[in-house]
């Protein structure tokens, strides 16, 4: 839990007692290799912050999965619009390594927004880091290339390049896996 408590002391310094009421509301679960956290269909019911692991966000399909996030340790994570609108999730995450989560559900968030100012505040400032890569991200898939987007991904994350597989890393920049192993024999 410690993790979380950095994470959030780098935004805002926690009194001792919203930190113990907030700390008491999330459990920890692990997550095999390849195992799925949120299935197509589910609803999200719990916010994830990630202690280690990488989790891969996408849409299945029996054909061609579409992949288009990814989270790493120290970050929250969950299928944020299923988890707000409390619906079914149209996509899926899975754990691509073994992945070490403390989790808190929908309900017991409500409750720390509403008995903490610190959690009220750190709720809407992960809100807005979620919405702003995700913002990010939709412009880059409409004004970059894919070598464009390629590159940038390989100065801005070169995590990504180092623990995911070529398909997924592919699909996450929008051309299949031939036309970004192109791309790779042209800038090497």
């Amino acid at each position: 839990m410690g993790h979380i408590r950095e994470y959030y002391e780098r935004i805002l310094k926690l009194q001792e007692t919203e930190w113990k009421f907030i700390a008491s509301h999330f459990d920890k679960r692990v997550f095999a290799k390849n195992e799925i956290i949120t299935r197509q269909g589910e609803t999200e019911n719990y916010l994830s912050f990630v202690e280690t692991g990488i989790i891969r966000f996408y849409i299945p399909d029996d054909e061609n999965e579409l992949t288009f996030n990814f989270c790493f340790d120290k970050e929250f994570t969950c299928a944020y619009n299923s988890f707000l609108t409390q619906t079914p999730s149209e996509y899926e995450l899975q754990a691509l390594t073994e992945t070490v989560v403390w989790q808190i559900a929908y309900d017991d968030l409500q409750k720390v927004y509403a008995q903490t100012k610190a959690g009220n505040y750190l709720g809407r400032f992960v809100s807005e880091k979620l919405f702003l890569q995700k913002s990010k991200r939709e412009l880059s898939l409409l004004k970059h290339t894919a070598k464009e987007r390629y590159l940038n991904l390989f100065n801005e994350q070169p995590d990504i390049l180092k623990f995911i597989p070529l398909k997924y890393v592919a699909s996450y920049i929008g051309i299949t896996p031939q036309g970004l192993s192109r791309i790779r024999r042209q800038i090497t």
